[in-house]
């Protein structure tokens, strides 16, 4: 499934998958590379991974392709630049690309808007029961009626725990807000200036799950926030709070979560990462009413994804020649 592009000694890239037109018309038109393209919508085989990056001077990656040692060492000394179509990056083995000197291009803020109104429609349609409402609707539950039927929690007068106020957690702050938040709080390794536009409280991370009547989960995936969300968190939240997760799978342990929704411990959950991904179709947590789980779509509009295709092949052109692009990854 290999497709090239014919070009006399031009340097050679490789893309894992196909990517937005938007970044395929910037690299035809660079007229500085042969692309290389693993022609699917669907993830690269490994081997194919590795077979399509020798010799190759730029790479353009997504998050599930796991770029580490075998593939650096596969693609050879003429590799420059990785560009991954992404705002994450623990995907990449930053190690070994710094010791071989291999630029680092990604995507963030492009995608910051399109994130935290997925965050908010997550957590308003797993507050507010949505996916159970349309189920009734169509499998004949909805008869008369009734005052507590399908009842769930609003934001008006509650308190929002963010984790991770950054880019993403500070825009998704911004946009609850307005439904009447009575109090922000977030928690983090620092307190942040611009939380003060959101009236934001700075608070231990212990304070913030106790006393949140939704929890957002937007940090990055670090060896602290692992599995930061297990048993002992979640026996801390109130048993009428909903918990948001759209950073990363790994920073929840599913077999608490699945435990503490259970159980009654926590009122529901709304996940837009889970781990593995895809979620096995047989988890438990599918089989849970205050359960709602979206396959990684924080960034799913058509204009989001064409930017992040344009920005990623911009990155990766900025790598081959040289010349600054317009988001590379310092570390």
């Amino acid at each position: 499934m290999l497709m090239q592009t014919a070009a006399g000694k031009l340097m050679k890239v490789f893309l894992t998958r196909r990517i937005p037109p938007e970044g395929m018309k910037i690299l035809s038109a660079a007229g500085v590379c042969e692309v290389s393209l693993w022609d699917s919508d669907e993830p690269v085989q490994r081997a194919d991974l590795l077979k399509g990056v020798q010799g190759a001077h730029g790479l353009l990656c997504l998050l599930s392709d796991k770029i580490d040692a075998e593939v650096l060492d596969a693609a050879g000394p003429n590799l420059k630049v990785i560009s991954t179509l992404s705002v994450g990056y623990d995907h990449l083995a930053l190690d070994e690309i710094k010791k071989r000197g291999i630029r680092v291009g990604y995507t963030p803020d492009v995608l910051t808007d399109a994130t935290a109104e997925l965050t908010v429609a997550l957590l308003l349609a797993t507050a507010r029961r949505l996916p159970e409402g349309v189920e009734e609707v169509k499998n004949g539950g909805w008869s008369s009626w009734k005052p507590l039927w399908l009842c769930g929690y609003g934001l008006s007068g509650s308190t929002v725990g963010v984790i991770g106020l950054g880019r993403i957690g500070m825009a998704i702050a911004r946009r609850l807000m307005p439904f009447g938040v009575k109090r922000l709080l977030y928690s983090g390794r620092t307190a942040k200036a611009h939380a003060a536009e959101v009236n934001g409280e700075f608070v231990p991370l212990d304070t913030l799950v106790s006393e949140s009547d939704f929890i957002v989960v937007s940090c990055s995936l670090t060896p602290e926030t692992q599995g930061m969300c297990d048993k002992a968190f979640f026996s801390k939240m109130k048993n009428t709070a909903v918990f948001v997760n759209s950073s990363r799978g790994t920073v929840v342990n599913q077999e608490d979560l699945y435990e503490a929704l259970s159980s009654g411990q926590i009122a529901a959950a709304g996940l837009d990462v889970t781990t593995p991904e895809p979620l096995p179709t047989n988890h438990p947590l599918l089989t849970l009413k205050n359960c709602v789980v979206l396959p990684h779509i924080g960034s799913a509009t058509y204009s989001t994804r064409g930017i992040m295709g344009a920005l990623s092949a911009q990155n990766l052109l900025g790598g081959l020649q040289g010349t600054d692009m317009p988001s590379e990854l310092t570390f």
